[in-house]
């Protein structure tokens, strides 16, 4: 892939990488088909709506009014050196880099570690309900690679998880955090399943989505494992 593949773009933000306004940048394509996925139109490889050449000019008159560039998906580690030599390009306009990963692609995401200063890694559910979610046998084994790989890295990050109930149950949370405050993560989100899309026979109730986040006992516990902890309740 010669050229990264942009199809969508948010100018303005202060919640997709944390502490610094930032401009997001959704590439097309994504390795997974997660059941609650809230950008389905960006699932499969096609040309992009946006020109590189020209986000990058745009991103230049945003030099000085924001700090940061994130670059979401779809899944972005998909397109590779072309993701890696963009991100180098803007990171030399001075913003800092920021990805929001489902962790597949644990190689790439090693040889971006040098240009990437944050990331987002979503972890998804438990080992065995994975293949269920996301439709891919080692989707699970892969994103363990990338954390692993992060953490090695020193850099800034955090992890997190969408509550769908089809998926998640309270005790899997639990258990999900127990596995990363075990493996020495600091940060984690909680974020709140909204519905994009439901058919009569997988429709989820408002209480079984609130369920993670009206537990105070749940919430406690997990709050203990981690430095920082944000529930997100709204999208």
């Amino acid at each position: 892939m010669k050229d990264i593949q942009i199809g969508g773009l948010v100018s303005f933000t202060t919640i997709d990488y944390p502490g610094k306004l930032a401009a997001v940048l959704f590439l097309v394509g994504c390795p997974l088909r997660c059941a609650y996925c809230s950008n389905p139109h960006l699932l499969s490889i096609h040309d992009g709506e946006y020109d590189p050449d020209k986000v990058f000019e745009w991103l230049k008159s945003r030099v000085g009014k924001l700090e940061a560039v994130v670059f979401s998906g779809g899944e972005a580690l998909m397109h590779g050196e072309a993701l890696i030599n963009y991100m180098h390009r803007v990171k030399e306009l001075g913003f800092a880099i920021g990805l929001h990963t489902n962790g597949f692609y644990p190689e790439t995401l090693k040889k971006a570690s040098d240009v990437v200063d944050w990331i987002g890694l979503d972890y998804k559910a438990t080992r065995t309900k994975y293949p269920e979610l996301v439709g891919q046998n080692i989707a699970h084994d892969h994103m363990i690679k990338s954390l692993n790989i992060w953490l090695e890295t020193g850099k800034d990050f955090e992890v997190r998880i969408t509550c769908d109930p089809r998926f998640i149950t309270k005790l899997d949370l639990m258990e999900i955090a127990n596995d990363l405050h075990s493996r020495g993560v600091k940060k984690f989100a909680v974020q709140k399943y909204v519905p994009h899309f439901e058919d009569s026979t997988h429709n989820t109730t408002p209480e079984q989505r609130s369920q993670f986040f009206n537990d105070d006992n749940l919430r406690n516990t997990i709050n203990e494992l981690f430095e920082s902890v944000t529930w997100r309740e709204s999208n």
